[in-house]
């Protein structure tokens, strides 16, 4: 951490009145500032669901428990699902799971996704993203249901 001195000015051009310089130098060398790697979760799985042919974010379990709780009153969904983020003081590295829709080429998007995470998360942080691992964990074919879907209950009288 950095010291902070106070020290008095001279006389300034207008007589009587003195110019206090307290601490000196730039207030953001002032303190320390700590970004959680939940918040930086957060903002790469934003940047990972903004991208064209990423269907779900998380491996079939993590998105199985997350339509559950997202069915729980008062339960929402986790942007952070599929998301592993390790922060260091001016680095990070993430790990992402997704699920890409059928008829997307897979290393067009996670190179796109790849590049939205980056960006996102440098420009929100300041922090230097030095790694992004994507793991495809499944293909969305047209015709199959969302687990969300299969999950929920059809009403039982019509």
């Amino acid at each position: 951490m950095s010291e902070t001195t106070s020290a008095v000015g001279g006389q300034s051009g207008e007589a009587g009145k003195s110019q206090v310089n307290r601490g000196g130098g730039d207030p953001s060398s002032r303190g320390k500032t700590t970004i959680a790697d939940g918040v930086v979760a957060k903002i790469a799985g934003m940047a990972a669901r903004d991208v064209e042919g990423v269907h779900a974010m998380g491996g079939g379990m993590a998105r199985t428990f997350g339509a559950m709780r997202d069915r729980v009153p008062g339960g929402r969904g986790s942007v952070t699902r599929g998301v592993k983020a390790e922060v260091g003081e001016v680095q990070a590295a993430l790990d992402l799971e997704i699920v890409v829709e059928y008829g997307y080429p897979i290393h067009e998007v996670a190179a796109d996704v790849r590049g939205s995470v980056v960006e996102g998360v440098e420009r929100m942080t300041g922090l230097e993203v030095v790694e992004v691992n994507i793991t495809v964990s499944d293909v969305k074919l047209p015709d199959e249901e969302d687990e969300e879907e299969e999950d929920q209950e059809q009403p039982r009288l019509r």
